[in-house]
């Protein structure tokens, strides 16, 4: 199941990128098409810096795609920093989710949470890691002499001195 997960994930995360840029190619088309200035700033920087915003978004999502791709196809999780990029996707969705309620509505909230929550189920299911390699001279675990609470040195033993 964790595999169907991750290839969902990424599929997902993979058509929000292409979505992230278009929606952000249509904004700097009208950002550029108006002769108005925001607070004295040039319509030309401002369609730059969204077609920037939307190409380094489409980015991240990307590759955080692709990161869920390559573990479904290996089927082991991703590293520790493919794990931290994975994070700070889900830790982005839950934000955008937050903020985009007001201007964008309760449908690009729930489109957002259902992403987050299936990038954290998909980062649940690829979550634990490979069991340690003990040394020849160490038991398994739950295997060795009894733990007993009577053994050892008794700390503060009677009543309290001043």
């Amino acid at each position: 199941m964790r595999r169907t997960v991750a290839v969902v994930a990424a599929i997902v995360l993979c058509l929000e990128a292409v979505g992230t840029v278009v929606l952000s190619g249509i904004m700097a088309t009208f950002v550029s098409s108006q002769n108005m200035s925001l607070d004295g700033l040039d319509p030309g920087a401002m369609a730059a810096g969204t077609w920037a915003m939307g190409g380094v978004s489409g980015l991240f999502l990307a590759v955080c795609g692709t990161l869920f791709l390559v573990a479904a196809v290996r089927d082991r999780g991703p590293g520790r920093w493919g794990r931290v990029l994975l994070v700070a996707c889900a830790v982005v969705h839950g934000v955008l989710g937050a903020l985009a309620v007001g201007p964008a509505g309760w449908y690009a909230f729930a489109f957002l949470m259902a992403v987050l929550g299936l990038v954290v189920l998909a980062l649940l299911q690829y979550g634990g890691t490979e069991p340690e390699v003990r040394g020849e001279g160490t038991p398994p675990v739950g295997e060795g002499p009894p733990a007993s609470l009577d053994e050892g040195p008794v700390v503060g033993d009677g009543p309290a001195r001043a």
